[in-house]
């Protein structure tokens, strides 16, 4: 039981002391890149998704 209580005393001086946290303005900065990052990627998959269903359709209506 003291090799836990241990590791959760070392862990908490260890967020408090030797973690660097970012300020509020990096940290909104980071998190507008994620959203901006998220959205590009959503609609890159979104176009792969419609251009890959119209082929198909496409090749697949050809054998009717």
């Amino acid at each position: 039981m003291s090799k836990l209580t241990k590791y959760f005393r070392d862990t908490t001086e260890e967020m408090r002391y030797k973690v660097t946290w970012p300020s509020f303005e990096e940290l909104q900065k980071s998190a507008g890149l994620v959203l901006i990052g998220s959205l590009v990627f959503a609609a890159v998959v979104g176009l792969m998704d419609v251009i890959f269903r119209t082929g198909l359709e496409a090749f697949y209506n050809s054998f009717r």
